[in-house]
């Protein structure tokens, strides 16, 4: 089991808010911050928004690179980095590669970011 599908395991059975009573462990910890660093940079972010808001859940490089004014390596290096923090799944299809957001990082993202979101505001969950 991976690091992002334990964090989701763990979670599935609990409500969003139980993250804010009991501490992550150090290793859903690690995993978690290394995901959110990864999305940190602004042409990370766009990039990783591009690819999980594209038709059919995957975008080819070449769909996802139009608009950012980066060169075609930086583009390379910041699709590595989020493949590489367990964000996306990369296949190559003759010339060109698809990417496609990793359900279960997204699911995890998803509820360390409600539960902090909804409980630290007073926000019914």
């Amino acid at each position: 089991m991976s690091k992002s599908q334990e964090l989701v395991t763990d979670q599935a059975c609990c409500p969003p808010g139980a993250l804010l009573r009991e501490p992550l462990t150090a290793t859903a910890a690690a995993d978690m911050a290394t995901k959110l660093k990864a999305l940190a940079d602004p042409v990370r972010l766009q990039l990783f928004s591009a690819i999980a808001s594209h038709a059919g859940g995957e975008a080819c490089v070449c769909d996802i690179s139009v608009g950012l004014d980066v060169s075609q390596p930086t583009v390379s290096h910041h699709l590595k980095v989020l493949r590489d923090a367990g964000l996306l799944t990369s296949q190559r299809r003759a010339s060109w590669v698809y990417y496609a957001v990793v359900p279960e990082a997204l699911a995890s993202l998803s509820v360390l970011l409600g539960a902090v979101t909804t409980d630290t505001v007073g926000v019914p969950a």
